[in-house]
């Protein structure tokens, strides 16, 4: 497809065609691809490679007509120099235009379009290729181009805008996988440029939308023997295994980190080599039969310690202790990054992006004031509005519904559990790999009284993520609505026990009613503590005080209890809080009901709080 003839170009020339090897100079790079190709390889192998090259032939007039020349075709794109960077951006327009006019009339699933990448700058010219970086930049743009449209430099945008007559969108900063500088990126679209078929839409706009997070576990240091060293590397295979079980983050394969054993390179060059945005790292002592494991999670751009952990073990049943360990390390790690991703500063660009605004709302969700969360669940509206298909704004948005009504915050009308339980359905069926949508389609089905749809979704939830301690927990729940307290209160101690930072659950309280229940009151009131020193507010550990108090015979302690309770929520009367308890023994809610009238608590809204516990006891 080489044509040797020179055409007149518009724009500042940059350097002439010169035959000579190893030459350096300067031009302008135009990477393209088709999106979904391989999609539409699998479903017509035949026809797509006819019309892949029909189009290749269509354009090429308009590459030789702007001075470029093709430097290699690859199986669905092709890679173009052009000694004029204007030359360059208006070839792409008039290719994505004529594009777009060929694709017009062709259905969604059968449109071929090209993205393209486009850059300026030094190359290395042998025969007849070009390498380096400036070549790699171009190469790395194409993958955030909008399909049908291009993605160019901030620096080949500001020599080449003063001479274009379309307006392009500033898509902000990037930083590309093996490119030590961040790349500032502009963007452009055809007007009535096809929309993408739905799965060719979500692979493509993934990484344009969203911001997510890439983790990094480097292999574990072993301090021991060399006989030792098989441990350690488990240790880092299995928490990798663990950690990508997570639905929120990419994690890099083992090939990945392990080329960098032993190797002595700063964690801020290992990252940018593999385009991680944390690192995990770590090592392994064993002395005798005991083993001591430690961890940190970095943020290798800044350096920070977000988290660091040790773990001193017997050796025991080694694959138990291993398991053990991955167990508390991925938990307590994946609830670091969570909230790492969630305080981290905005994007910079002026595209207001469906993750964007779940980061935000990720942001006051974490911060367990009812104001906050109030503010969290217009950021989470405007994410699902922005992009319907972003399951985890549903799940959060859910997890804000029931807790805002077992904080007390707001009335729990029918409106809302319906919407909960809406919202958790259309998480899962947005993403059936999540153990967190179904954890809270577990919860919701629960809190409505529907035993089995609960269970059999929290089972669903741990089989898909053994190492899911919040997966865990709600199946804890689903034995303490169905009265098999023990069993809960195992459960929860060890999702508190491992991970007792996340927000989304609230182990503590649900502890402290599991030995109310059978009960225990003095183990209720530590739990209930332990709740009221995170969140001094929470209605339900204040009230599941109040009631152990007064089945304690602790009667001047369970009146105030009572009193706080009221004063913090003026509203509440016995009837009313337990109409949102569906458990399903009916001698755990009259055990409950009785705990809080001996306290005082109102048993309707008409009741006012008598001062004789003993009769407010028998109304």
């Amino acid at each position: 497809m080489r044509d040797s003839r020179r055409l007149p170009h518009r724009g500042r020339s940059l350097a002439p065609w010169s035959s000579e090897d190893m030459e350096r100079r300067l031009a302008a790079i135009v990477c393209a691809d088709v999106a979904g190709y391989s999609r539409m390889m699998g479903s017509d192998e035949a026809g797509t490679h006819a019309a892949f090259k029909a189009h290749r032939s269509a354009i090429h007039p308009i590459i030789l007509n702007h001075g470029g020349r093709v430097v290699k075709n690859t199986g669905d794109g092709f890679l173009l120099e052009f000694p004029s960077i204007v030359g360059a951006t208006e070839a792409a327009i008039a290719m994505q235009t004529l594009m777009a006019e060929r694709n017009h009339h062709l259905p969604a699933d059968r449109a071929m379009q090209f993205r393209l990448g486009i850059h300026m700058g030094d190359v290395i010219a042998d025969e007849d290729e070009v390498f380096g970086d400036d070549v790699n930049i171009a190469v790395r743009l194409e993958s955030v181009a909008n399909p049908g449209g291009f993605a160019i430099s901030a620096k080949a945008h500001s020599e080449a805008s003063k001479h274009l007559t379309v307006p392009l969108v500033d898509a902000g900063n990037h930083r590309f996988k093996n490119i030590k500088d961040v790349v500032g990126v502009w963007t452009w679209t055809p007007e009535g440029a096809p929309s993408l078929a739905p799965e060719l839409r979500e692979a493509s706009a993934l990484s344009q939308q969203y911001r997510t997070a890439i983790v990094g576990v480097l292999p574990f240091a072993n301090l021991s023997d060399a006989q030792d060293e098989y441990f350690s590397d488990g240790l880092t295979e299995d928490l990798i295994h663990a950690l990508a079980l997570q639905s929120f983050y990419r994690v890099l394969s083992r090939n990945s980190t392990f080329a960098f054993k032993g190797a002595n390179v700063s964690t801020r060059l290992i990252a940018r080599e593999i385009d991680a945005t944390y690192l995990i790292q770590g090592s392994v002592r064993r002395a005798g039969a005991k083993i001591r494991v430690t961890a940190e999670l970095i943020a290798p751009e800044t350096g920070e310690q977000l988290w660091t952990g040790r773990y001193d073990r017997d050796i025991g049943d080694l694959f138990a202790m291993q398991d053990e360990i991955t167990t508390n390390l991925s938990a307590a790690i994946a609830t670091e990054i969570v909230r790492a991703e969630a305080s981290a500063p905005a994007r910079l660009s002026t595209d207001v992006t469906a993750w964007d605004r779940f980061l935000k709302g990720l942001s006051h969700y974490y911060r367990q004031t009812k104001e906050d969360l109030t503010a969290a669940v217009d950021l989470f509206r405007e994410a699902i509005r922005l992009d319907p298909k972003l399951s985890i704004a549903h799940a959060y948005l859910a997890t804000i519904q029931i807790q805002s009504i077992q904080f007390g915050w707001v009335k729990g009308t029918r409106e809302m559990w319906s919407e909960a339980m809406h919202l958790a359905e259309t998480s899962v069926r947005l993403d059936p790999r999540s153990s967190f949508a179904f954890s809270i389609l577990s919860w919701v089905h629960g809190m409505e009284g529907h035993y089995e749809a609960a269970m059999d979704a929290a089972k669903r939830a741990v089989a898909l993520n053994p190492y899911d301690n919040g997966a865990r927990g709600v199946l804890g729940i689903c034995h303490f609505i169905i009265g098999e307290h023990r069993e809960a209160i195992e459960l929860f101690s060890m999702a508190a026990q491992r991970d007792n930072n996340d927000p989304r659950y609230q182990w503590a309280a649900l502890n402290a009613f599991s030995h109310y229940l059978l009960r225990q009151y003095d183990a209720t009131l530590s739990w209930a503590r332990e709740q009221l020193y995170i969140n001094p507010n929470h209605m339900q550990a204040l009230a599941i005080s109040a009631a152990a108090l007064a089945q304690l015979g602790r009667s001047d302690e369970a009146t105030e209890a009572a009193s706080v309770l009221m004063g913090n929520y003026p509203t509440l009367n016995v009837d009313r809080h337990l109409r949102n308890f569906h458990w399903k023994r009916s001698e755990d809610i009259a055990h409950y009901r009785e705990g809080l009238l001996k306290a005082g608590v109102p048993l309707t809204k008409l009741t006012l709080v008598q001062s004789d516990v003993k009769r407010a006891a028998e109304s």
